[in-house]
């Protein structure tokens, strides 16, 4: 399995950067639910999870100092050049990770599209930032869950305890998360249809907020 941390990949991307990172603000609580949230059904097609589409964007301020961010900070690339990031507490200052801006607290679905190696989390926003390894890691705690799509490994992890998953037919991975009912879960996109990957119930106790760990890219697909 790839290390997590240590020397980034070989390649830089010639893509341009936000230049200018804006100070942290209170982040959204995106909860794109119908009036009636008390309707827990869960979704099954693409259609029916459309419906619950988050628009997010990675957050500058928790990214690690060798990830670059373009696209309207919609996509992330592992690099071995240190970028122009100012020092803030809510950066991974040891681990290839970066979390979204918006909060999470309702019913929500989103895409990602990778290249290599991935996970794919969501995390409560006390997750560690530069502690310990099993304080900071996707899935390595109780603050977090993560979908491991390593070249040569495929899990799903929470609290370090990990359940091998299938490989995914394309590399396009959809998340649908009805926090109230404790209910999250991965699929493989293919076309218009949807592949189970796999699917977790549990008991969220404060917003969420999605993230990526990368050993090469990955973009939040535009869906609207």
């Amino acid at each position: 399995m790839e290390d997590r941390d240590g020397a980034a990949a070989s390649e830089s991307m010639a893509s341009e950067q936000d230049q200018e990172v804006p100070p942290s603000r209170p982040v959204s609580n995106v909860t794109p639910d119908p009036a009636d949230d008390s309707v827990t059904d869960e979704p099954q097609t693409r259609a029916d999870v459309l419906k619950y589409y988050c628009h997010l964007t990675l957050d500058p301020n928790t990214a690690y100092r060798e990830m670059l961010l373009s696209e309207s900070n919609r996509k992330v690339e592992l690099t071995n050049l240190v970028q122009d990031y100012p020092e803030h507490p809510d950066r991974f200052s040891h681990l290839f990770q970066v979390l979204c801006k918006e909060s999470l607290s309702g019913r929500c679905y989103w895409e990602v599209e990778f290249k290599e190696s991935v996970e794919i989390a969501v995390a409560y926003k006390d997750l560690g930032r530069s502690d310990y390894y099993a304080e900071c890691a996707f899935g390595c705690n109780d603050k977090s869950w993560s979908l491991d799509l390593n070249r040569n490994y495929k899990c799903f992890r929470h609290n370090d305890e990990e359940t091998e998953v299938p490989e995914p037919q394309s590399s396009r991975v959809g998340v649908y998360l009805d926090h109230k009912a404790g209910i999250l879960t991965y699929y493989c996109v293919c076309d218009t249809t949807l592949q189970l990957i796999h699917r977790v119930e549990t008991s969220f106790t404060k917003p969420l907020y999605p993230g990526l760990w990368v050993a090469g890219t990955a973009k939040l697909c535009d869906l609207e």
